[in-house]
């Protein structure tokens, strides 16, 4: 098994090899093993205009000893890496096209095994967008739902927290390799889905954050899922490719209202126009997908409970008053460099703690504090 692992593994580490050749490949040779064992024909009969080279197949030996390393490492750091063949890959995801051949994931796999929705969105999001994805994911959670999203700045970020906070169950699909912190400004939120939610991508150890990775990503958020939810989406918006691959995968499609002459809610009354189910809370895509978790999902997260944090976000906090105060003077009362300041102040807004209104004022969200 594992060496049947290792090849699977090796096979995909090829430059110019994505889940399409992958299977080509696998048809042709009966298994990523017979596929490496003849890498001189498959070099030979592949499209070099359309593949590349391909010239990493040239020498198989060294792809397995990389797929061992990479395998290692994983050991080391509690990861682990999941082949299409294995019986614990998701169902779901096996079923979409051009299912990634190999995921690798750090953290809580059994996450996989439960009813998942995706909640996806703006990485700008309005502080509208940003508390409705957040009870949206909260209340998902509470009923017993796993919350899947990309980890990227914005609805992204705060469906997770939404999720993590409420003691729930969330998964975040990455378009870079697992140990690549990206964006770094979410580097506190990797963290604590590595501890207490699941990460996932399909690349390997050490790929870097590329533009084109991130539709590819999109495909797995919406692969893992019963239905997306679009929170807060403008027409040109990432979000809806994760919505189209869901289209092809048979997914449910729900998109929350934002204001009417809101640029960054025109893709999801867009898609509320196109026949999308609408959504204003959690109940309604519990109820739409016939899910039944004991009725928990119109229960509500007391506002004063919040994630433990590191020092520095304690310390920051306690300075943030209830009525609004400028960022210069807390930037000041902080001791801290403008740089960390905004990484930790950005940290404090994505869990929901503070809010930054008009004029670069902020303040916080918790009843009762101070």
């Amino acid at each position: 098994m594992v060496e049947n692992i290792r090849d699977w593994i090796g096979l995909n580490l090829v430059h110019g090899i994505g889940p399409a050749l992958f299977y080509r490949l696998v048809s042709r040779f009966g298994s990523p093993t017979e596929a490496l064992n003849r890498a001189a024909l498959v070099v030979k009969e592949i499209d070099s205009q359309r593949y590349g080279s391909l010239e990493e197949l040239g020498d198989a030996g060294q792809l397995r000893q990389r797929a061992e390393r990479e395998l290692k490492t994983l050991e080391k750091v509690g990861g682990r890496a999941l082949i299409r063949d294995d019986p614990d890959y998701p169902e779901l995801l096996s079923h979409i096209g051009q299912p990634p051949p190999v995921i690798y994931l750090y953290g809580n796999s059994a996450l996989l095994e439960m009813t998942s929705v995706a909640i996806v969105g703006s990485r700008a999001a309005t502080s509208y967008g940003r508390r409705v994805g957040r009870t949206i994911a909260r209340d998902l959670s509470l009923a017993g739902v796993c919350v899947v999203s990309g980890l990227a700045l914005g609805i992204d970020a705060t469906a997770h927290s939404g999720a993590l906070d409420a003691d729930g169950a969330t998964i975040g699909v990455l378009g870079c390799g697992l140990d690549v912190v990206y964006p770094r400004g979410n580097s506190y939120l990797y963290e604590r889905l590595r501890a207490s939610g699941l990460l996932i991508s399909e690349y390997p150890l050490g790929t870097p954050p590329e533009g084109f990775r991130f539709p590819a990503r999109n495909r797995i958020i919406a692969g893992l899922s019963r239905a997306v939810v679009v929170v807060e989406a403008s027409k040109k918006s990432g979000s809806l490719i994760t919505v189209q691959h869901a289209l092809e995968q048979g997914r449910e499609i729900f998109a929350v209202p934002g204001q009417v002459d809101s640029v960054k809610s025109a893709g999801t009354h867009w898609l509320l126009q196109q026949g999308a189910t609408l959504a204003v809370s959690a109940a309604d895509v519990i109820n739409h997908l016939g899910l039944d978790f004991g009725g928990t999902a119109s229960q509500s997260v007391n506002r004063s409970s919040r994630p433990e944090l590191v020092p520095i976000l304690e310390a920051v906090l306690s300075i943030v008053e209830p009525y609004p105060q400028s960022r210069d003077v807390l930037l000041h009362r902080s001791g801290l460099t403008a740089a960390k300041f905004n990484e930790v102040l950005l940290t404090l807004e994505l869990e929901g703690l503070v809010e930054t209104t008009p004029g670069n004022m902020i303040h916080t969200t918790i009843e009762g504090s101070h």
